[in-house]
């Protein structure tokens, strides 16, 4: 993507995924109708994957939010396979990430409160397929909370 229109596309719906394609062709310097097709060719290519909206988490009552460091206990196929199903299908687990160094994944979980996140490490995080190693962070504070790329 080193087309300086779609880039700039890109950015404005960064910004507002709202906007109609009438206000980011404004914005951009583009017509409508070129700036719709670049919109639809970066869709089918894959470079814009979706639309989503932003939730403030503490006001639907996630107050917790904990980074859980995980080591599984063995790494084949199968395993790695089961263990990364299983992350999906958790909805409390909100981003999960493959890592080099001390630990094979990092999780972002959120939760209620401490309460409800020790019920979930029993219940569930201890429970997922080859875990053998968590280390549970909680977040103190979100100094920064960026979901745009920077282009």
């Amino acid at each position: 993507m080193n087309d300086v229109y779609s880039l700039k596309i890109l950015e404005a719906l960064q910004e507002d995924s709202r906007m109609t394609v009438q206000q980011i062709s404004e914005r951009v310097g583009l017509s409508t109708t070129p700036c719709w097709k670049r919109i639809k060719e970066m869709e089918v290519k894959g470079v814009i994957t979706g639309y989503t909206v932003q939730v403030d988490r503490k006001k639907v009552g996630l107050n917790l939010m904990v980074m859980a460091e995980i080591n599984l206990a063995q790494h084949t196929d199968k395993t790695v396979a089961e263990f990364e199903a299983a992350v999906q299908a958790t909805p409390h687990i909100v981003r999960c990430y493959s890592t080099t160094g001390q630990s094979d994944y990092v999780l972002m979980i959120m939760a209620t409160d401490i309460e409800q996140y020790e019920q979930f490490l029993m219940r569930t995080l201890f429970k997922l397929p080859a875990v053998a190693h968590v280390r549970s962070s909680i977040v103190l504070r979100e100094v920064k909370q960026g979901t745009g790329l920077p282009l």
